[in-house]
């Protein structure tokens, strides 16, 4: 279920709005001023945040920017006002839309809708499709570029650069490549790890002899970290 939380002062349109949005599947939580609202956000988690500008104790515009200091979800603000620079300063500030008063409720479920779907295909596109340098690799279709030109891995070769991205800038251990990797019936031979990371290697590095990519920390494993042009050429 998706977790809304509307913040507004007016009581009557909290509780209206709120039936509204509830009957249609959302699960709704609702502060009636800033300073409530910005616990009842850190409290919840919500999935989306529908927040009125003018309030007592704390404004739209300040519980708008402390939640953009620690959270990138999505904010629909909703105002008396239909003015153009009220509308320039919730977009500066980080919200993904503006709703002027007074509006329909069909009309803010609506643009509910699309913000959340916009976020989701955002945060998808985010995890399907990852570039380091001049190395890109879509997670899903388990393909791989340097630059423009294709890089054909094996199912394993993949698995294994894979499972190294997933933790990017820290060391793993052959024992957790292996485990990830192949499976724990695997875990008496090491020697996979070496030999595939060297193939690995010879396909996505520009010099496999000189890593870009994937880093060996003797003793301790392997790491995927872009290597910077000048720590590179070093």
């Amino acid at each position: 279920m998706i977790d809304l939380l509307l913040i507004d002062d007016d009581k009557k349109l909290t509780e209206l709005l709120g039936g509204y949005l509830s009957e249609r599947g959302y699960n709704l939580s609702v502060a009636n001023n800033g300073a409530d609202g910005l616990k009842q956000f850190f409290a919840d988690e919500p999935n989306l945040v529908v927040l009125d500008v003018s309030m007592p104790e704390r404004s739209g515009w300040f519980v708008l920017k402390r939640i953009r200091e620690l959270s990138s979800v999505p904010v629909i603000m909703i105002t008396a006002h239909n003015e153009e620079e009220d509308v320039l300063r919730g977009f500066e500030f980080g919200a993904d839309d503006y709703v002027a008063k007074p509006f329909s409720f069909a009309e803010l479920a609506a643009r509910i809708m699309a913000v959340l779907n916009r976020a989701n295909s955002a945060t998808a596109a985010a995890q399907t499709v990852l570039t380091f340098g001049d190395l890109t690799v879509d997670m899903t279709d388990k393909r791989v570029w340097r630059g423009s030109e294709t890089i054909h891995l094996t199912p394993t070769e993949f698995k294994l650069l894979e499972v190294l991205i997933r933790n990017a800038g820290r060391v793993v251990t052959q024992e957790e490549l292996i485990r990830q990797t192949w499976g724990e019936q695997y875990m008496d031979d090491i020697g996979y790890v070496r030999r595939y990371v060297w193939h690995l290697r010879k396909k996505i590095e520009p010099d496999p002899n000189n890593p870009h990519y994937i880093h060996n920390d003797r003793g301790y494993g392997y790491r995927f970290q872009v290597q910077s042009k000048a720590a590179h050429a070093g």
